[in-house]
């Protein structure tokens, strides 16, 4: 009998410890729930236009895992202005996640390179998503450089500067090496400053300079990888989810709310060092070239840089 009471007791002692941590995750994914909410109503009160959403187009894409074991997304700004239904991609970069391995890197494609379009011939890499949208523009890379896209993410550009002022309100430090004002809507002096995200969308959008597109995709990794060492930590997970609502209402994407917030989780999670960022076209795999109808192209020296661009996923 005592035996007996024994268990019972260290039953409903169990039974009442599984309970609590019921209480506790459910309490815990509401609050989650209500701050990505939050984040999402707080983003539609500044959207005056619904028409400008990108999220409205539906898009098929047919990806998949690489062959490494990697998930890989494809990142796109659209340069589509006002009433155009239609563009060319002016930012296109890869996101490469390996869970195994617990790495996180990015690769930029600069838009003026010279590769074949499946169906369309040889043209600037950034037409293909005004020609067949992310479909075609994972078909093109996948063709010229033999990796597999599993996920898309179409990012408007006040995206970037909501997340920005939300995450930040103190504006990231960055070092901004020159004068920059040309076809830019806020002009940036030089010096190590703290920007917010009207600020720091002119540090990733400016290219009128020597260097052009090139001091661009530079910027723009330069910024990412100060955007991710300044909100690294344990202390950034609660912040997720109300995020990962701010930006919502300005990405068009293929990827569930829960697997990007899967990803974040593991990303701030862990002490990841540097994210490793590699560029296409590589340094000597191209040359400068006219081509009529198209204008100034990078034209590639493809095998190279295909096989370098493998040698940087497998490192």
């Amino acid at each position: 009998m005592r035996y007996e009471k024994h268990r019972k007791r260290k039953k409903r002692k169990s039974t009442s410890i599984v309970l609590i941590l019921l209480v506790l995750f459910g309490a815990t994914g509401g609050y989650a729930y209500y701050q990505y909410k939050q984040g999402v109503n707080q983003s539609l009160e500044k959207i005056n236009n619904d028409e400008n959403n990108v999220n409205e187009e539906v898009y098929t894409f047919d990806g998949k895992k690489d062959q490494y074991g990697a998930t890989n997304i494809l990142l796109l700004g659209s340069d589509a202005r006002e009433g155009e239904k239609a563009s060319r991609a002016d930012t296109i970069m890869i996101a490469h996640y390996n869970e195994d391995k617990g790495t996180y890197k990015l690769t930029s494609i600069m838009r003026d390179i010279y590769v074949n379009i499946p169906g369309y011939g040889k043209h600037k890499i950034n037409s293909a998503f005004m020609r067949g949208g992310p479909e075609l523009m994972r078909k093109t890379i996948k063709e010229n450089f033999d990796i597999d896209l599993q996920y898309f993410a179409i990012v408007d550009f006040q995206g970037f500067v909501q997340l920005i002022d939300e995450a930040f309100p103190q504006g990231v430090e960055i070092n901004v090496e020159k004068k920059m004002s040309a076809y830019i809507d806020v002009p940036l002096e030089p010096g190590l400053q703290r920007l917010n995200g009207e600020q720091m969308l002119s540090f990733v959008r400016f290219r009128h300079d020597a260097i052009g597109d090139f001091g661009r995709v530079q910027r723009q990794q330069q910024a990412l990888q100060a955007i991710s060492d300044q909100l690294s930590g344990i202390q950034t997970i609660p912040k997720l989810p109300k995020l990962i609502g701010v930006v919502t209402p300005y990405i068009n994407t293929n990827m569930d709310t829960g697997d990007i917030l899967f990803m974040a989780k593991d990303f701030f999670a862990k002490d990841r060092g540097d994210i490793q960022t590699f560029r296409i076209p590589i340094e000597n795999g191209y040359k400068d070239a006219k081509i009529k109808g198209e204008g100034s192209v990078l034209d590639l020296d493809l095998e190279l840089n295909r096989e370098t661009f493998h040698d940087f996923l497998t490192q």
